[in-house]
């Protein structure tokens, strides 16, 4: 009987030592320890997701700036044309520049929605 109380008494001792180097481990572990760096960088993350909204918006904005303005001077009359030829030049360039428009409006949303 003795023998069985003892090999009882050595187990569950080595049961407990080994429960407490477990729990000292986890503890020392760093991904427990350290939550404050993970939320600067959430914040450092999230200003850099402003900023490079930012930059796309005024990028979309100076494109547009620059198809507006290419789209006015290719809708004014020539000297040499004749009123059919520019109307019919007039009917291409909408096409061209509303086609442009949904191709600014789309890179946009694909900067925007990669992340």
């Amino acid at each position: 009987m003795k023998f069985v109380v003892k090999k009882i008494a050595i187990f569950s001792m080595v049961g407990m030592m080994q429960i407490g180097l477990g729990t000292s481990l986890i503890e020392a572990s760093p991904l427990h320890s350290e939550p404050f760096p993970q939320q600067l960088n959430r914040h450092d993350r999230d200003r850099d997701q402003y900023r490079d909204h930012d930059r796309h918006e005024r990028h979309r904005h100076e494109r547009e700036r620059i198809e507006n303005e290419r789209h006015e001077r290719a809708m004014e009359r020539r000297h040499h044309e004749s009123y059919r030829e520019w109307r019919e030049r007039q009917r291409h360039e909408r096409r061209r520049y509303e086609e442009n428009q949904r191709r600014i409006a789309h890179d946009i949303l694909d900067l925007i929605l990669d992340r």
